[in-house]
């Protein structure tokens, strides 16, 4: 983990593949962060986690460090005014160059899966993203992805239900591909700051080739 911004306000940070987005023991970033801020003097500090990656992914991430921030970040991720884009390469070459995409998706939490699903029903959420190919080269294209939602694997399950898995994510069905993590990064965050309004954006350095 790499603190990338900090303030009293909020924490925004990088973080690294198998890593726990949220939680309060060793190996969680809400503990780290936490245990972080400790060590600059801070007493006890609260670290509210408003918006999730899976454990294989990476990127940035936003935490609140106050009760209200978490209250203001959490209502403007509701409200569509926190825009989220990641990096991301899959297998195969998509029909368009760029579109957007829409499922009903189904989290299964015995299998630790989502699933696209032709109606809605108990627990069905509608998902939505938008994409732009960057480039295409060796059988793999490399997108920009805007979320428009936040479902459970979103990404992953709805380029996988097109024959487009992420590049090594074999929860998904992508074949062997020589990628050790999952090709998906985090790299872009845009959002007022919840206690100023300033517009914050942070942009991850590197890429997530990570043959």
């Amino acid at each position: 983990m790499k603190i990338v911004y900090e303030d009293d306000y909020i924490a925004v940070c990088r973080k690294d593949a198998g890593e726990l987005s949220e939680g309060e023991t060793d190996g969680c970033l809400p503990y780290m962060i936490a245990r972080y801020l400790e060590g600059k003097g801070h007493k006890s500090p609260d670290v509210f986690t408003v918006h999730r990656l899976d454990r294989e992914t990476e990127g940035l991430m936003v935490y609140a460090l106050t009760s209200e921030s978490a209250a203001a970040l959490s209502e403007d991720i509701r409200e569509g005014r926190f825009l989220k884009e990641y990096i991301a390469v899959c297998h195969g070459v998509l029909d368009e160059p760029g579109a957007t995409l829409t499922d009903l998706l189904y989290y299964d939490r015995r299998r630790g899966k989502s699933f696209v699903v032709d109606r809605k029903r108990a627990g069905v959420k509608q998902a939505s993203l938008e994409y732009e190919v960057l480039s295409v080269s060796d059988g793999f294209s490399r997108l920009k992805i805007r979320l428009h939602t936040g479902r459970t694997h979103q990404i992953r399950v709805q380029l996988a239900s097109r024959r487009h898995p992420l590049a090594g994510d074999r929860r998904y069905g992508a074949p062997k591909d020589g990628y050790k993590n999952i090709a998906l990064l985090s790299y872009r965050l845009v959002f007022a700051h919840p206690k100023t309004g300033e517009r914050m954006e942070f942009v991850a350095d590197g890429n997530n080739d990570n043959k």
